[in-house]
């Protein structure tokens, strides 16, 4: 069984890199604690969660991160997953039920399981990350795998931080890597 079935509920369904997606993938555009944000699913499941302030740049980074699928707006069709992510974004607790269609190189997948253990309302260096998987010398390749995830909150990339325990880089933004943190923590 896959070890990612246990930290995110229904089982996901692990692909190739999002380039080798050649598929629909709906999207909708929704409102939230952190201000908008975009919510994509494949046949397999959730795909994509990214946070922005601009909704045509959300939809191009969906675009550039799935260059050979079709991205389809799905307002009323996904308004179930939208709904859903505001409640992970209130109640940092709570877990997505929807499966998740998850992308990356099998060393991003083990950085995304790693990630997966970190509790809410803790935190964990890359290097941290990078000695759990037993290859100390890959920090910088840690915070790619970081960097590459495309499922914000569903993989919580925001609960690392600089070993000097400084909030670092953040996809979308570093205020809502402290917001999400935060958040955590008061949970």
């Amino acid at each position: 069984m896959n070890t990612l079935h246990n930290a995110i509920g229904p089982a996901p369904y692990l692909r190739q890199p999002q380039t080798a997606v050649e598929e629909e993938i709906h999207y909708a555009i929704g409102n939230g604690l952190l201000g908008k944000f975009l919510a994509a699913r494949t046949s397999h499941g959730i795909c994509a969660i990214m946070f922005g302030d601009d909704e045509e740049v959300l939809v191009t980074e969906l675009a550039r991160g799935f260059p050979k699928a079709k991205c389809i707006l799905s307002d009323h069709a996904l308004q179930e997953l939208l709904t859903e992510i505001n409640t992970v974004m209130a109640w940092p607790e709570y877990r997505l039920s929807q499966p998740l269609d998850i992308g990356g190189t099998s060393f991003q997948q083990q950085v995304w399981q790693a990630l997966l253990e970190i509790p809410a309302g803790a935190t964990a260096s890359y290097q941290d990350i990078a000695n759990r998987l037993g290859k100390p010398d890959a920090v910088r390749a840690v915070a790619g795998a970081c960097a590459a995830n495309l499922l914000a909150l569903a993989i919580p990339c925001h609960r690392v931080i600089r070993q000097d325990g400084d909030i670092s880089g953040y996809r979308w933004g570093v205020q809502r890597k402290q917001a999400l943190l935060q958040r955590e923590a008061q949970a």
